[in-house]
């Protein structure tokens, strides 16, 4: 747990907000009935010997949804990202538990194959419209006054497109920071970080999913994390990292369940998700 005690500076309604967070990736197999077959973490050997001990106490126990595949129940693989956090006991201990969740479409792996026959499609015609995308949207620029003061974002969007792909509305779900400061001053670098992203998102074509997910609403929401990092590193796979949470917004267009869990801060940046497609956990994400 080394440089979890730096995190405990600032203002002290805001400092009751840090977490010290580790986000863990990997992939999952679940059988028809929604009961997991296998799991393996990307990187295992990168990640703390308590971490990995006690999710190997917990993964196996979750129960999902079962995935329905041309009318019948399947057994399906994807990917899934887990975020967890560490809090304090006392000076020399923490307790770490699983905060949230989230789990891939079972058809994920097929979407950067889509990407690309979408692009050669676009290269092979004399127009040249706006290609549609899951991967490689254009980031927003950094706001002047956040490279100014050194201040961090992770802004999670909920993107509201068309079924051809054309952006109709945006919000930010989520800012999380990587400052401490006092509370207004919080909720003002939100802001700021939240409006870059949003000005950036309404220029993008999101590639609309392969079935017939927008159908019920004639549209689609895909969840968008954009990071706002001075530096070109992220985080260092494996290591604990403070910020402090946002308030969530609710998705104002859809109702979908995205089963027990579910936390946009657990998808990782570079990449657009389908909102309410991914696998669903039905159980608890932990005892604790």
């Amino acid at each position: 747990m080394t440089g979890l005690a730096a995190l405990a500076a600032g203002p002290a309604a805001v400092r009751k907000q840090l977490e010290a967070s580790m986000l863990v990736t990997g992939t999952i197999a679940v059988d028809n009935a929604g009961k997991v077959i296998s799991y393996a973490f990307d990187d295992k050997e990168k990640l703390p010997v308590g971490v990995v001990e006690m999710l190997d106490r917990r993964v196996p126990a979750w129960t999902f949804e079962p995935v329905i595949v041309d009318g019948k129940p399947a057994s399906v693989r994807t990917y899934m990202s887990i975020r967890l956090v560490a809090k304090k006991l006392d000076k020399d201990n923490y307790a770490i538990s699983i905060r949230s969740a989230s789990f891939g479409h079972p058809d994920g792996s097929s979407r950067a194959k889509r990407v690309q026959e979408a692009i050669k499609a676009v290269q092979a015609s004399n127009e040249q419209p706006k290609v549609c995308k899951n991967e490689g949207l254009t980031p927003p620029n950094y706001p002047d006054a956040g490279a100014l003061f050194g201040v961090q974002a992770n802004v999670y969007l909920l993107v509201k497109a068309s079924p051809d792909g054309q952006v109709q509305d945006v919000i930010a779900e989520q800012v999380n920071m990587k400052v401490v400061t006092d509370e207004r001053n919080m909720e003002r670098w939100r802001n700021l970080f939240a409006d870059a992203a949003v000005k950036q998102a309404r220029k993008w074509c999101v590639e609309p999913p392969a079935d017939d997910t927008d159908a019920k609403y004639g549209f689609h929401v895909a969840r968008v994390p954009v990071r706002f990092y001075l530096t070109r590193e992220p985080p260092r796979y494996g290591e604990w990292e403070g910020y402090v949470p946002g308030p969530r917004q609710s998705n104002p267009w859809q109702a979908d369940s995205e089963g027990k869990g579910f936390s946009p801060d657990t998808l990782m940046p570079g990449r657009a998700y389908i909102a309410g497609t991914g696998l669903k956990l039905l159980s608890e994400l932990s005892d604790s």
